[in-house]
């Protein structure tokens, strides 16, 4: 049995002072970090998601509805797409890219450099069992670990480790774990 960390989108755009700030995110960023240098045994293998967005044609809107359209953020190669400066990085085997052309949420969605799949890269390293943290627990954090379990992994989201774009939203994604069967820990950071 083995198990994995997968850090979602801990990126500056998705941090106090990007374009899409989730409140809490530079706190969350922080919180990885300390438990990676803490509880580093805890996992097998660490990876990471990214935002990368290189044309994703109308997820990205000047008039934003916030549910299915956004301001632009992570674009591919920018600053905002980087991961946040309180992210510690030196753990992490492996980026999974998602978005460049379309709305991509899970990380389940993205690949590495050299096209390889989140569950494929997970299943090469005998992975069985995930924990899940990052931002937002209420999008892509939530889409991650519904996915994690569609793929047959025992998945659990780390709550204290994520930051929630709404109390609503979150509520409904904690109810969506609930449902599906994903384990959770602790709280979500919701700062609105």
């Amino acid at each position: 049995m083995s198990r994995a960390l997968i850090i979602v989108d801990v990126q500056n755009d998705f941090c106090e002072g990007g374009s899409l700030p989730v409140g809490g995110g530079a706190a969350v960023a922080k919180g990885i970090s300390l438990v990676l240098d803490k509880a580093g045994d805890r996992w097998d293998h660490v990876v990471a998601t990214k935002d990368y967005h290189i044309d994703p044609g109308s997820h990205f809107s000047e008039h934003p509805d916030y549910a299915d359209t956004w301001p632009v953020h992570c674009v591919a190669g920018s600053i905002g797409s980087d991961f946040h400066p309180e992210l510690a990085t030196g753990r992490i085997e492996a980026v999974f890219h998602k978005g460049a052309h379309k709305a991509a949420y899970s990380g389940f969605e993205g690949t590495t450099e050299s096209g390889e799949t989140l569950a494929g890269w997970l299943r090469g390293k005998g992975v069985t069992e995930v924990e899940v943290v990052g931002i937002a627990t209420d999008h892509c954090v939530r889409a991650t670990a519904l996915d994690a379990v569609a793929e047959g992994f025992a998945t659990t989201v780390l709550l204290e480790l994520t930051a929630g774009v709404a109390r609503s939203s979150t509520d409904a994604a904690l109810e969506q774990f609930r449902a599906a069967s994903v384990a959770m820990t602790g709280s979500p950071v919701v700062d609105v």
